[in-house]
């Protein structure tokens, strides 16, 4: 990060300048085994074409709260990045009822359905795939994002000092999300640039955002997000912190 980094967008531009090829997050789902590595160029293209398609087709400005009814995976990271470089607040978990956009996964449909605004469904398949028929309601992220730009500008600028964030009942500045963040790197074993964490915490409260997205951003590290990690063994485990050259292990 730099001193100009005031939010979580901030630091993915840092990131960028820095360091384009490095690995940011690697995603593990070991229901499927699913495996999906994403250097920071390829994150912040994601980023890019899902904030577009925030601002320009959902019509998200800074301000509105989009409920993110999603698990811990790679695509919800790239919806909080996305949040942040619209100036939306990301409601992780939050009511749909009281949200200008939800944002679901195929297992809260049902609950989504109670938003009034826009409702867009990701399928979680492995490599970004589609919903083998589009959720009654709902856009397909999967079928919307690849057409949108690969470059981002916001409408609006984004204000560090706004809500950015909604976790557990807490809100978040941009600004505290950063600081937060960084203060959290040391104690997570994130001793510098480079280090690897893998994190099988939910995305559900502040403490497995962190660990599994915002302090590896912040520290120059990155992450290793497991999915259902409670599906492999020691044995299994070994092997992974071995074979992704981990650091530290949170779960």
């Amino acid at each position: 990060m730099t001193a100009n980094d005031r939010t979580p967008a901030d630091l993915l531009r840092s990131a960028l300048a820095a360091d384009a090829g490095r690995p940011l997050v690697t995603f593990y789902d070991d229901a499927t085994g699913e495996r999906v590595e994403l250097s920071v160029a390829t994150f912040a293209n994601w980023v890019a074409k899902t904030a577009n398609l925030l601002q320009g087709d959902l019509s998200a400005g800074p301000g509105d709260r989009v409920a993110l009814l999603l698990p811990a995976h790679w695509q919800t990271a790239v919806w909080l990045l996305a949040c942040s470089s619209v100036g939306a607040v990301a409601d992780v978990g939050g009511d749909p009822a009281a949200a200008d956009v939800v944002v679901s996964g195929p297992d809260t449909l049902d609950v989504a359905r109670a938003c009034r605004g826009e409702r867009l469904a990701l399928a979680l398949r492995p490599l970004g795939g589609r919903f083998p028929r589009t959720p009654e309601g709902f856009a397909d992220y999967a079928a919307e994002v690849p057409g949108q730009g690969d470059r981002f500008a916001p409408f609006a600028p984004v204000d560090a000092e706004d809500p950015a964030l909604i976790v557990a009942g807490a809100e978040y500045s941009g600004a505290e999300v950063v600081d937060r963040a960084l203060a959290d790197a040391p104690a997570l074993g994130l001793t510098g640039p480079g280090t690897r964490l893998l994190s099988g915490l939910p995305y559900d409260t502040w403490a497995g955002l962190s660990a599994g997205l915002f302090a590896p951003l912040a520290a120059g590290g990155s992450v290793v997000l497991c999915r259902n990690l409670d599906r492999l063994d020691a044995e299994g485990l070994a092997r992974r912190v071995e074979s992704e050259r981990v650091g530290a292990v949170h779960r």
